[in-house]
């Protein structure tokens, strides 16, 4: 009889846990998936790294995937953390804290590697034939991978997560500013690796809460847990005029929008501008959401 492996991913907005049967390197079937918004990244400084709270309320996360892991009978697990535990002062202590309280023992994964387990976990639900650029937008970083054929070419990983963002500029002009600097610094790289005219022809793939939440928002799905919105397509003017909507409104408000759930409310700004501004770099008028992505990928490394 089969027995399942499991996944977990500590991101900087919120966890995620996956258990389920590796099929063949590109297959799987899921048993349990479990999102909760952490924050992991909320209150972070350079000098402290990772708040208390924010520690706390991950733990208490993680020790929950901890029992539903050990219910389901998994032997092989991995589990990573990314953009705000590579880059915490205090990352190793919050690592050596989950091993004392949960037995998770977590592999912090830098953006290159979680680039190239992301555009793995996507090709398990996407046909990969032919060239894919793949985005995904997180709370701390964004992850870029140019693909040919299931093949990264080039990988990146850019400081523009979604909560750092919105914690660490104080207007949309300032953070406009940061989002035209790094990508700008993405197609030099480009420029200099003969990749600038990749994207002629090529698809656009985003995964992670943005894209996710711009296609239920687009598709108006109110339940979360019920709604499927892998492989939705949304045109560049469609996500633009999501934008202008929800520009003005408070993040409150923004809760009453169909698609928009409760810890995105103040985030999706910021990611929905990530997002235009990755359409206009490479030239693309549509984006194909996936719900596949980090997670499935470390699955299949299990």
């Amino acid at each position: 009889m089969p027995i399942p492996c499991a996944s977990i991913d500590l991101g900087t907005n919120s966890a995620r846990l996956l258990i389920g049967f590796v099929d063949s390197p590109s297959s799987i079937r899921p048993l349990v998936v479990k999102r909760v918004i952490t924050r992991l990244g909320g209150g972070f400084t350079r000098d402290n790294g990772l708040s208390a709270e924010a520690r706390a309320r991950s733990l208490t996360v993680l020790s929950a995937f901890a029992d539903e892991i050990r219910r389901q009978q998994v032997t092989k697990v991995r589990a990573v953390a990314t953009s705000a535990v590579r880059d915490a002062a205090n990352g190793k202590q919050f690592i050596d804290e989950v091993f004392r309280e949960t037995g998770l023992l977590l592999e912090v994964i830098d953006g290159r590697e979680e680039g190239l387990l992301t555009l793995r976990g996507i090709f398990s639900g996407i046909r990969g034939a032919g060239d894919s650029i793949i985005f995904d937008i997180g709370g701390g970083s964004t992850e870029y991978t140019l693909a040919r054929d299931e093949a990264s070419l080039f990988t990146r990983s850019l400081p523009l997560g979604v909560v750092r963002l919105m914690e660490g500029k104080d207007s949309l002009a300032a953070m406009e500013d940061k989002i035209h600097r790094e990508l700008e610094g993405l197609r030099a790289e480009m420029t200099g690796a003969g990749l600038d005219r990749f994207s002629a022809g090529a698809r656009l793939v985003g995964t992670a809460g943005t894209p996710t939440t711009l296609a239920g928002i687009d598709l108006q799905v109110t339940d979360y847990e019920a709604r499927s919105v892998h492989g939705h397509c949304m045109s560049r003017a469609a996500i633009k005029e999501i934008y202008r909507r929800i520009l003005p409104m408070t993040p409150e408000q923004r809760l009453s929008v169909p698609g928009i759930d409760r810890g995105r409310e103040d985030l999706i700004v910021a990611g929905t501008l990530v997002t235009i501004r990755t359409m206009e770099l490479f030239d693309q008028e549509s984006l194909i959401v996936s719900e596949a992505g980090l997670l499935e990928g470390l699955l299949l490394s299990v």
